[in-house]
């Protein structure tokens, strides 16, 4: 059973209709969702993280449906995500965004207005999820002052502090310079060899076609191709509507 099933998915902004069908799985894997601007790609991260309520179809997470459960019960589950424009909580340090990842399942319970978040136990916990993606001379620093390429790594540090099974990245490699796309890719791939599935929306094509086992794409809130990357390389229908002819 796959970890992901979307199930003829469809959702519509007015008279505006952003997805049409879309069905896709997701499992064991690096999954890329790519196409061009307004496809409905980041449409289809929010039906997924509850931000929306499908029009239609179903959205199942480890064989449950879930299209209809808020954020904070999405993210309890184990689906973690970030997002396009980067959203630290910007007046917190590094490690202040990270333990408020961890105290994140204890917000809506009595527990969460009298129990200390700065435990020896979470300042532990963040120690090691700054170390995995290389936030350690951060630790101190206001997170809104920090480059983007910062920034972004401390969302997905902070994502993981909820121990997703299934993480969400939009646009992980945005504004980013060579050397940090390479650093970002490394810390993708050790993630999914530590068993975290992993879905991720992204334009930067390299990136994408080096990164990912397999790839979905939308055009006009429409599956037009998926498959390993050397496929969707060579589909028609994606060099005409997205990669583009050379």
């Amino acid at each position: 059973m796959p970890i992901l099933e979307v199930e003829r998915v469809s959702h519509w902004f007015g008279g505006l209709q952003a997805l049409k069908d879309v069905s896709l799985y997701a499992d064991r894997e690096i999954l890329g969702l790519i196409g061009p601007n307004g496809a409905g790609k980041t449409t289809l991260f929010n039906i997924i993280s509850g931000f929306l309520t499908p029009t239609h179809g179903k959205v199942i997470y480890l064989g449950k449906p879930v299209q209809h459960l808020p954020p904070h019960q999405i993210v309890r589950l184990g689906i973690a995500r970030t997002f396009q424009i980067v959203k630290p909580f910007a007046n917190l340090t590094v490690e202040e965004n990270v333990l408020a990842g961890i105290g994140m399942p204890y917000y809506a319970q009595f527990r969460g207005l009298v129990a200390p978040y700065r435990t020896t136990a979470n300042v532990h916990t963040a120690s090691h999820l700054l170390e995995l993606t290389d936030l350690q001379n951060y630790r101190n620093a206001p997170a809104n002052r920090l480059p983007i390429g910062i920034q972004r790594r401390v969302e997905i540090a902070r994502a993981l502090a909820i121990k997703p099974k299934l993480l969400l990245l939009d646009e992980p490699a945005a504004g980013l310079v060579a050397k940090e796309t390479l650093e970002l890719a490394n810390l993708i791939k050790n993630l999914h060899q530590q068993g975290i599935n992993i879905i991720l929306i992204e334009h930067n094509m390299r990136f994408a076609m080096s990164l990912c086992q397999r790839i979905v794409v939308l055009a006009q809130g429409e599956i037009i191709a998926q498959g390993q990357p050397i496929e969707i390389q060579a589909n028609e229908k994606v060099i005409n509507a997205y990669l583009g002819q050379e």
